[in-house]
């Protein structure tokens, strides 16, 4: 049976003759036009990006390699006893585009297993931060700092890396970062919010698993792990996170330095801290209601003296979607299963029902349907973490799974270093704006 790196290679050699008479033959064919609208205004919805690992469809919500959330969910094999995939599973998935049998997911496992031990000097780095750091902060650091690691920084220095070989120590440097990034993440959690009381891993469980336990939290959260990270894993190739990652690997630098870069644009509040700043709005909203029982009517009256005090309802609306996230679908479906009772998950549950009807007779807003992060932060605070600085970490330890895989497709297919033109408001009032 072939490995995981034996499928992707093979994937890989078959992929590259089409991305080469693709520039070779198509290379001048328009995929768009650019308004100066886009230009200045963060080049929104520009087509100049290429990632096969998903894809954002406006009406299905991300399709990971083609398939849908449920697709992906029914389709990936599942840890013994959980309704969910195993993360590794999922990784097999996102970089060959196969669904792997529950033998090649173990073997995922049992690889990751070899690569998970994070060095000592991480955690001494760690320990020497002001306990006060973000907790994005720590993550960061401890990420970048094993730059020192790097197989492709290594072999490229040496002389030694061709083109065609590149992806194989960037394979290297990604697997052995994804293999860490739950033990750094539970580790920052323990050190930061936990009196830096750690919890080891075992050996026996998966990725999703792990992170419960070395967290702290029981059962059924590690089901919430591996539906989260699945989740929150790849969202196209524009969003900053990713762009950014992309960015700085074009210019070879390594996935340690790239994806340092990403965490810290994930750290932005218009991006990563959108799930932190949802979950205290509704708590704000909780208190607004005063204790009244959260029902339609209750419901419906504060959300319109919110919108009516200028404010916005966050988590909903999308730049892309045209229907409900079926990210929020996905986290709302456990919720009923498994904590339908729970106040906050009441509200938020109260919300979903009336307010895309309430925004649309506002009439501001274009999109009035909830995203993933109207509803993350509710299961999050459900078991037990209310640390809401750390919930950016968690979404820094999934969104590496996608990024990483497009940094080994992007070595695989040598994507070239990364340069836009820019121009002045000056030349664009000069040479592009017709005169009246």
């Amino acid at each position: 049976m072939s490995t995981l790196k034996e499928t992707l290679l093979k994937k890989i050699e078959e992929h590259r003759p089409r991305t080469t008479r693709l520039l070779k033959e198509y290379a001048d064919t328009k995929v768009g036009e650019v308004t100066i609208g886009q230009a200045i205004g963060g080049a929104r919805g520009v087509r100049c990006l290429v990632t096969d690992t998903s894809y954002l469809d406006p009406n299905e919500g991300i399709r990971f390699r083609g398939k849908t959330i449920p697709e992906t969910f029914e389709a990936l094999p599942k840890w013994p006893g959980s309704d969910y995939p195993t993360v590794e599973a999922f990784w097999w998935f996102i970089l060959t585009g196969e669904v792997p049998t529950a033998e090649q997911a173990q073997m995922v496992i049992e690889d990751w297993k070899g690569r998970a031990e994070v060095p000592q000097y991480v955690f001494d780095i760690l320990r020497t931060m002001p306990r006060d750091s973000h907790p994005m902060v720590m993550y960061s650091a401890a990420i970048l700092a094993m730059q020192r690691e790097s197989v492709f920084a290594e072999q490229y220095r040496a002389g030694s890396l061709g083109k065609m070989d590149m992806w194989d120590p960037m394979y290297e440097d990604c697997s052995n970062l994804m293999a860490k990034l739950g033990r750094i993440g539970a580790f920052i959690y323990r050190l930061k919010f936990k009196d830096d009381d750690q919890i080891d891993a075992d050996p026996a469980l998966d990725f999703g698993g792990n992170f419960a336990r070395m967290m702290g939290v029981d059962t059924p959260y590690d089901d919430v792990s591996r539906m989260y990270f699945i989740l929150h894993s790849d969202h196209e190739s524009g969003n900053v996170s990713a762009h950014t990652i992309h960015l700085v690997a074009s210019a070879l630098s390594d996935c340690y330095y790239a994806l340092s870069a990403g965490i810290n644009g994930l750290a932005g509040p218009l991006h990563g801290l959108a799930n932190e700043n949802v979950l205290r709005w509704t708590q704000d909203f909780m208190e607004k209601l005063g204790g009244k029982e959260p029902t339609e009517q209750v419901i419906k009256d504060a959300l319109w003296d919110t919108l009516n005090s200028g404010q916005v309802i966050p988590g909903y609306g999308h730049a892309v979607l045209r229907k409900t996230d079926p990210r929020y679908v996905a986290q709302r479906e456990f919720a009923q299963k498994w904590l339908p009772d729970d106040e906050i998950f009441k509200v938020v549950s109260g919300i979903y029902e009336v307010a895309p009807d309430i925004l649309r007779e506002h009439g501001k807003a274009k999109n009035p349907w909830p995203n993933v992060d109207a509803h993350s932060g509710c299961l999050l605070v459900h078991y037990g973490m209310t640390e809401y600085d750390f919930y950016t970490v968690l979404f820094g330890c999934s969104r590496a799974m996608g990024v990483l895989g497009n940094l080994i497709w992007d070595r695989g297919l040598y994507m070239p270093l990364e340069r836009p033109k820019s121009f002045t408001t000056e030349f664009a009032k000069a040479n592009l704006i017709k005169k009246k």
